[in-house]
């Protein structure tokens, strides 16, 4: 990595330590909602630190192709730098989910818990789930925009959620229009096709299983985590407790928010 570390937001100023990792093309501030409720209206329960994870939101470019490894370290400096000697709650989704299961496994030491959201260790294959965003943002005529207006006006997606998500790694600098998510690296990864680093989960031939409480929240109409996927979890992570959450897609935070916050409030005080 390059830069002197990751992008944070700080929530909360007392209580057990929190970190979170966001999903492909996301930001670490997609889960401020779930930081605030556990912090507290006195913001006393718990310190959330909201991690932007390399190649996006305000932190630095890899310098080479992706790495979930290289993630996992660079997270791993970020809660060693943030808290000196004591040990984390990590909680991730998607693509932070897998960051987060490899940081727990390559610095044990400092991981106390563990909350995957929605994915699982193995390869998905491919990225085509989202080559339709990917060449929508590089079609998006960056040096013609003067507003966002005008940004989500030409933006070429119809599901207003998914533009105004996409639309969110869009930054100006002056008069210049950029987006802050690496989209070369993640465009080059994905037209690699079932050589995809982004979609595969790879893992040293000496890990060490990962034996600490491990909640493993799914959604319950989501097609990313299958049956077949509990014995490999298991294998990694002995004390995984699966919690599938009803009318929960992919996006479990966002769909059952209260049942994120208490799942988490019970992982935090267990």
């Amino acid at each position: 990595m390059s830069g002197t570390g990751l992008h944070t937001l700080q929530v909360g100023h007392a209580g057990p330590r929190i970190a979170f990792l966001h999903g492909l093309f996301g930001q670490g501030r997609n889960w401020s909602t779930i930081a605030k409720a556990l912090a507290g209206p006195r913001l006393d329960q718990a310190r959330a630190l909201l991690i932007d994870l390399p190649d996006h939101g305000r932190s630095p470019w890899s310098p080479e192709g992706f790495s979930y490894a290289a993630y996992a370290d660079a997270v791993a400096a970020t809660l060693a730098d943030a808290a000196p000697g004591e040990t984390w709650t990590l909680v991730g989704h998607s693509l932070g989910g897998k960051t987060a299961m490899l940081t727990a496994l390559q610095h044990p030491e400092l991981i106390d818990k563990l909350c995957v959201v929605d994915i699982a260790p193995k390869s998905y294959g491919n990225l085509h789930r989202f080559t339709g965003y990917i060449e929508a943002m590089q079609r998006l005529p960056l040096g013609e925009l003067t507003t966002r207006a005008d940004a989500e006006e030409c933006f070429e997606e119809s599901d207003p959620g998914v533009k105004a998500f996409l639309l969110q790694n869009l930054r100006r600098d002056g008069d210049r229009w950029h987006w802050q998510v690496n989209l070369d690296i993640v465009a080059r990864d994905a037209a690699r096709g079932a050589d995809s680093q982004i979609a595969d989960f790879p893992l040293p031939d000496d890990i060490v299983p990962f034996d600490k409480p491990v909640v493993w929240l799914v959604g319950a109409d989501s097609e990313y985590v299958r049956a077949a996927d509990s014995e490999p979890m298991r294998a990694l992570f002995p004390q995984v407790r699966k919690v599938a959450v009803k009318g929960a897609a992919h996006w479990v935070h966002t769909d059952a928010p209260a049942v994120v916050i208490e799942t988490l409030s019970r992982l935090l005080r267990a």
